[in-house]
């Protein structure tokens, strides 16, 4: 048999999208640091699958970029020095091609923050190095700082971006900077360096423009120029990433949480309790018409059947009326055995929730004719099913412990629809319904199917009688 299943909404499963999502942005720093770690095993598979994902878009990006460059390359140097920078450019290739191999590897993050250091010294060593084994041209080293290649590594920083980690931009940033620091400053203390520590601006303008042209002057302001411009933006870059990655982490938890309530309840209702600021599962009363289906004589088809085919049959049973079900907007409370128990207006507002209920059990039951039809034509015994209804106040909200919750209806209401589901073996009908979802269907408006009228039924547990009608309108057997 099947167990009896409810909607369990465990904090990681719904309220993790629901409540969050309202108070990003909002309280202390230990609670935004919370919303944004990945949250269960199911929305960090999702996480390292993007963030995976995003290193082998910035692979690419490198690819492109070194063969755009090895395009340029003829056109600003010849040989043999076009070799050495062919060279370096296909190890820079290289260098990016080990982390995107291992972007799998459990220590990925590690691996990608050492080679973006080594991605960094290699350019800077590029731009600052004169080529060896004579292939200079013989210009001071000081003038190699002096063109626009640091731009080269403003672009390494723009492909960390790709990713959906601010801390590998941070990092990148400030790698970038210590290490064109590092190379500045070995050449910026070198014994044929000028450097005036100054400021020009306070000597004569020609004694400035002496200093300032000589192939051996260096200045620090430059470097300090570029070592602000680096920070912010790489300041800038981390906060758009930081944002983006926000943006994927809701856009995963949502999912989570969309596929977890997809189970219970049709997709488009699922997107709308998403999009909903109001949390469906605080306790509260609701109007609600519940649903209350029951294979007739399941005892003892069970008996007669392999366990196995019967577990078949319940599958196949809970499947059929499970796509019935949403199809009319309502929400799967529990399985119960050969039954289960179905709601409408329960989760959110459903002003026609109880001629939604009335449809939604004729379909049930052409649904298991359909069904039974097919059964019938392979030698099979047909799948009676029975049906209560009732429209009336139920508590709804979560119940249980914080270990185990369930989303479920309590009430007199769904007392009395179970109880009418039993009725309808007295009374010969498929579906029996109490006059109040009648009259609240009718008031809803629409087209209803059609109901007869049984008159006044004593319900065990209750007082009062219950005014009844059932379906199908003639009696079964009639001509």
């Amino acid at each position: 048999m099947h167990e009896a299943r409810a909607h369990r909404y465990h904090a990681a499963e719904f309220n993790m999208v629901r409540a969050p999502m309202r108070q990003a942005g909002h309280g202390g720093f230990l609670d935004r640091w919370r919303f944004y770690r990945p949250t269960g095993d199911r929305q960090r598979q999702a996480v390292i699958a993007e963030e995976q994902a995003g290193r082998a878009v910035a692979f690419r990006a490198r690819g492109f970029a070194v063969a755009a460059v090895m395009l340029c390359l003829p056109l600003l140097t010849v040989p043999p020095r076009l070799w050495y920078y062919l060279a370096a450019a296909a190890l820079f290739f290289l260098l990016g091609l080990v982390p995107h191999l291992l972007r799998r590897h459990r220590y990925a993050a590690a691996i990608q923050a050492v080679f973006v250091v080594l991605d960094a010294a290699l350019i800077t060593t590029v731009i600052i190095m004169p080529p060896p084994g004579g292939l200079d041209i013989g210009w001071p080293v000081q003038t190699r700082l002096r063109s626009s290649e640091f731009l080269y590594l403003i672009v390494l920083l723009v492909g960390a971006a790709l990713s959906y980690s601010p801390w590998q931009v941070i990092w990148t940033g400030i790698s970038i900077i210590a290490t064109w620091s590092a190379g500045v400053a070995a050449v910026y203390w070198r014994a044929d360096t000028l450097h005036y520590d100054g400021g020009l601006e306070s000597m004569p303008v020609d004694a400035a423009m002496k200093v300032f042209l000589d192939p051996h002057f260096v200045s620090g302001g430059t470097l300090l120029n570029q070592v602000i411009l680096t920070a912010i933006a790489t300041g800038v870059l981390a906060a758009a990433v930081h944002r983006s990655r926000l943006m994927l982490l809701r856009h995963t938890r949502a999912e989570i949480a969309r596929s977890a309530l997809a189970r219970y309840v049709s997709a488009d209702l699922a997107d709308a309790i998403l999009r909903s600021e109001r949390r469906f599962d605080t306790p509260a009363t609701r109007e609600v018409a519940v649903l209350f289906a029951d294979i007739v004589g399941f005892t003892g088809l069970s008996e007669r059947t392999p366990p196995e085919r019967i577990v078949a049959l319940l599958k196949s049973f809970h499947e059929r009326c499970c796509r019935v079900v949403f199809r009319h907007g309502g929400s799967l409370d529990k399985y119960i055995g050969d039954g289960f128990l179905a709601t409408f207006g329960a989760i959110g507002d459903m002003p026609d929730a109880a001629a939604r209920a009335l449809r939604c059990a004729v379909e049930l039951q052409q649904e298991i004719d359909r069904w039974n039809g097919k059964r019938a034509a392979r030698g099979a015994a047909g799948i009676p099913l029975s049906i209560g209804l009732h429209f009336g106040p139920a508590v709804v909200g979560n119940t249980g412990t914080e270990e185990r919750l369930e989303f479920t209806v309590i009430g007199d209401t769904v007392n009395i629809a179970s109880r009418l589901e039993g009725f309808t073996r007295e009374a010969r009908c498929r579906i029996a319904a109490s006059e109040a979802c009648l009259a609240a269907a009718h008031a809803a408006g629409g087209t209803l199917p059609a109901f007869r009228h049984f008159g006044p039924v004593a319900v065990r547990g209750r007082g009062e009688p219950v005014d009844v009608h059932i379906w199908p309108a003639a009696p079964i057997g009639a001509p």
